[in-house]
């Protein structure tokens, strides 16, 4: 019988495992004050991942994507070709929520609906981070030999992305049926986010040629770097020539690109990732990270010279402050995480983009992103410094209290406004991402170890699961 974990690896607490969450002298003191007990916040936050279950189970169960507010669905891939992919986002999460009925009831679905065998193209890199990682991270979490096969179904029908390539490089699209592909020109992020996913695989199989895939897609891309160890941002898979002359990173579409680099060595130990991650992240700290009214962000910059292009920040760069601590520059990775705090202090909803010479929405919705939840994570696990789990928990309310329905949760389409515009879509990454990040903070769950773990760029548990008992 494996003990709990207590409170999720250490937070302060006066009175014991029941106590209310201290905040150290970093952490605000408007949000510590109204902290509850960390037992009583993951109880609450699991709650509100069931409301926003029970709308999809309502509403779309075996279908991709539920809309809440007008209690209908959509399919994510494929108009008319459903593959349950909101279930296959939540099984970890249902794993380490210890929500067993509902993890049974998905893996039953699974079983007996799913089918890859559909005459559509498929986004390669959406189709690696929500499904191979979801089946994988399932598999792992129930030991189902059926999601390992399905696993090993849909990647192989995704490979001719990779092999039909010249450089190596993957389309941006592929027939799950026919195996043709299309889509020449894709950004950073959807060239370099599957080794995690395809390494593991090689792993669990002990075919290679997962793995050789994505390392043979990364080599090309970094061997397309500037003199200054730049990278644009997209490229043409056929020619291997760069369709545009802007660094974007750490923001999109060029994140997890880098952010898989340190995961192929984090994960897999792959030295080489490693030192790549290092030669390129070291340009972007030298040539687009700046301080600008006391917040550290990142410029764009052009990839040969380094000179000023833009200076808009997505909230989707705000990951890259875990990855930071993580590679070992915690001090500059910390203060980009206050930037975005300091974001957050102003918009109860972070916005898609922001202007960050005057924190000023450029665009103003919010679909239900999980980044800052997700450095939050990272960050307390690092640290075990409270003021992450404190400013999670205001990301958490300001979710709470504006893209709560009757239904579920969905996206909003203006953060500017009071009452904030709701949309009608809760994206399936909700049930993999946000939640399970803020959970398992507060949750001390005993399937977690906390103390050794890696998630994938979907929050997919690739590292970390520990056997029910």
């Amino acid at each position: 019988m494996l003990a709990a974990l207590g409170l999720a690896g250490g937070l302060s607490l006066t009175g014991g495992p029941g106590g209310i969450l201290r905040a150290t002298a970093a952490t605000r003191a408007d949000v510590a004050g109204s902290m509850p007990s960390a037992s009583a916040a993951a109880e609450e936050i699991k709650t509100e991942f069931l409301h926003a279950w029970n709308g999809y189970k309502q509403f779309a169960w075996g279908h991709d994507e539920v809309h809440p507010l007008s209690g209908t669905y959509s399919e994510f891939f494929v108009p008319g070709q459903p593959i349950g992919l909101s279930i296959i986002e939540a099984l970890d999460t249902l794993y380490v929520m210890e929500l067993d009925q509902e993890l049974a009831a998905g893996v039953q679905w699974i079983e007996g609906n799913l089918s890859f065998d559909i005459d559509g193209d498929f986004h390669v890199f959406e189709a690696i981070i929500r499904v191979v990682g979801g089946l994988l991270a399932g598999y792992l979490a129930t030991g189902s030999h059926s999601l390992l096969a399905l696993t090993v179904d849909i990647t192989d029908r995704l490979m001719p992305a990779f092999a039909k390539s010249p450089t190596g490089m993957p389309y941006q699209y592929v027939n799950l049926r026919t195996g043709e592909v299309s889509g020449n020109t894709p950004p950073l992020a959807e060239i370099g986010t599957n080794i995690l996913e395809f390494g593991l695989l090689s792993r669990l199989t002990g075919d290679r040629k997962y793995y050789d895939a994505a390392k043979t897609a990364y080599r090309a891309a970094i061997a397309k770097r500037s003199s200054i160890n730049l990278m644009a941002t997209s490229l043409n898979v056929e020619t291997g020539q760069w369709a545009d002359t802007t660094d974007q990173a750490p923001n999109p579409p060029s994140d997890s690109f880098y952010e898989y680099l340190w995961g192929g060595w984090a994960l897999l130990g792959d030295r080489q990732c490693r030192d790549w991650f290092v030669m390129l992240n070291d340009a972007l700290t030298t040539y687009a990270s700046e301080t600008y009214d006391g917040n550290v962000w990142y410029k764009q910059v052009d990839f040969q010279t380094g000179a000023l292009v833009g200076r808009n920040q997505s909230e989707l760069a705000s990951f890259y402050a875990e990855v930071l601590g993580h590679a070992g520059d915690l001090p500059l990775g910390a203060a980009y995480y206050r930037s975005w705090t300091a974001v957050l202090d102003k918009f109860p909803v972070l916005p898609e983009e922001i202007d960050y010479t005057t924190i000023t929405a450029t665009s103003k919705g919010n679909q239900f992103r999980p980044e800052y939840a997700n450095a939050s994570f990272d960050l307390y696990f690092q640290t075990m410094d409270p003021y992450y789990a404190s400013t999670a928990y205001q990301y958490f309310q300001g979710m709470k209290a504006n893209a709560r329905t009757a239904n579920g949760y969905t996206v909003l389409d203006d953060v500017t406004t009071t009452p904030m515009q709701q949309g009608d879509l809760f994206p399936a990454y909700g049930f993999a991402e946000n939640f399970k990040y803020l959970y398992l903070i507060f949750g001390g769950s005993p399937r977690f170890n906390s103390k050794n773990f890696y998630l994938s760029t979907e929050g997919k548990i690739l590292r970390g699961l520990l056997p029910a008992r």
